[in-house]
């Protein structure tokens, strides 16, 4: 059998955490306990809370195909934005709202959130950020940790190619992704390190609990973990993206980057051993610069023009691709995402089009329902 053919399938799930809007503000609207009873009416279970009142998660079943994953991504945007139309709101995808503040917003009711106030306090009533996140199936746990290994060193470009948060406080920020920044502060969070062995991976979740530093491995907030819930690797380096056919092209490329780093840790194939400043400094070029940034190259360690890497990242994934035949929908998403710009280059362009906050956040509501019919 061919290391490449598809007998193991990689299958995927995807979170997207959405902003709840007042049509006539445009601010952020904390309607979420009016909002989730209709849009649970629609989509069932798979809508849920997120920490603040203003956000709304909703998360695909387990798809196998990224066809799969692009029906129910629009399935599952156009119920939350007819049931946001019920209690005359809106929705948008972006990793920040352009001026929003902080102070207005209110945390959701439970218990796991109420926890996360009192442990973290204002990290968590500043936590007014929106992500995508991607889970990729495999079962052996050993394998997930070291695939994790090999894959580490390619976050910051996805990261620099999802960043779709300029604007915070009714200021350009000058990153791509100033979710990223946001985020940063959290204690376990960023870039995950190198592990020679479960039991050492495991070793160090157990030293984290026993003082309550953590409640529970869900609070292991890195890049790219081990699911505690799930048989999965789970990816959370992403803004939120704007378009449905956004999401797609970064699930694809997950998946395949997963794939691809899988059999290389079935082959025995050696990785990179970077060390963790390397990576930090890789991601905040990358929320800074978006695809202008200068990165690191996980195979070769050398500095390389982040669109330059993109290339590499195809060719390295490209087997993958076409053995789940994604090469064409994944390549052209990419080409045309260079050419067209970033969401969060193209939030600029509003802006710089109109000077109005107002018109980037009508800009957003139109973008998350593009494709949507």
């Amino acid at each position: 059998m061919s290391p490449m053919q598809p007998q193991r399938t990689y299958s995927v799930g995807v979170e997207e955490e959405y902003q709840i809007i007042d049509p006539v503000t445009r601010d952020l609207s904390p309607s979420a306990g009016f909002l989730l009873p209709e849009a649970q009416q629609l989509l069932g279970e798979a809508v849920q809370y997120e920490m603040q009142l203003s956000q709304i998660e909703a998360s695909t079943p387990i798809c196998q195909t990224l066809s799969e994953v692009r029906a129910h991504l629009t399935r599952l945007r156009s119920g939350m934005i007819t049931a946001a139309q019920r209690i005359g709101k809106q929705i948008a995808a972006a990793g920040t709202h352009p001026f929003a503040q902080w102070q207005d917003q209110r945390l959701s009711p439970g218990e796991r959130y109420s926890f996360l106030q009192q442990n973290y306090q204002q990290l968590a009533r500043e936590h007014t950020i929106f992500a995508c996140h991607v889970h990729v199936g495999l079962g052996n746990r050993s394998e997930a940790l070291q695939t994790m290994n090999h894959a580490r060193g390619w976050l910051a470009l996805l990261l620099a190619l999802t960043g779709n948060s300029p604007f915070f406080h009714s200021v350009d920020t000058g990153y791509a992704s100033y979710r990223t920044q946001i985020w940063a502060r959290w204690p376990f969070s960023g870039p995950p390190n190198c592990f020679s062995s479960l039991a050492e991976y495991d070793a160090l979740i157990r030293m984290l609990t026993i003082p309550s530093t953590i409640k529970d491995a869900r609070e292991i907030y890195w890049d790219m973990r081990l699911s505690s819930r799930f048989k999965t690797l789970e990816v959370r380096i992403a803004d939120v993206c704007l378009t449905i056919e956004e999401t797609v092209m970064f699930v694809g490329l997950v998946r395949a980057l997963v794939q691809t780093c899988h059999e290389r840790v079935l082959h025995q194939e050696p990785f990179l051993l970077i060390r963790p400043e390397a990576l930090r400094a890789a991601h905040w070029q990358a929320a800074r610069y978006g695809l202008d940034a200068t990165l690191l190259d996980p195979l070769s360690e050398q500095m390389l023009p982040a669109r330059q890497l993109l290339e590499q990242l195809l060719q390295f994934v490209r087997p993958a691709l076409q053995s789940q035949g994604d090469w064409e929908t994944v390549s052209q998403a990419v080409e045309t995402m260079t050419h067209k710009g970033t969401g969060a280059s193209r939030q600029r362009e509003i802006y710089l089009q109109t000077g109005c906050w107002q018109e980037v956040v009508d800009f957003l509501v139109k973008e998350t329902a593009r494709g949507i019919s």
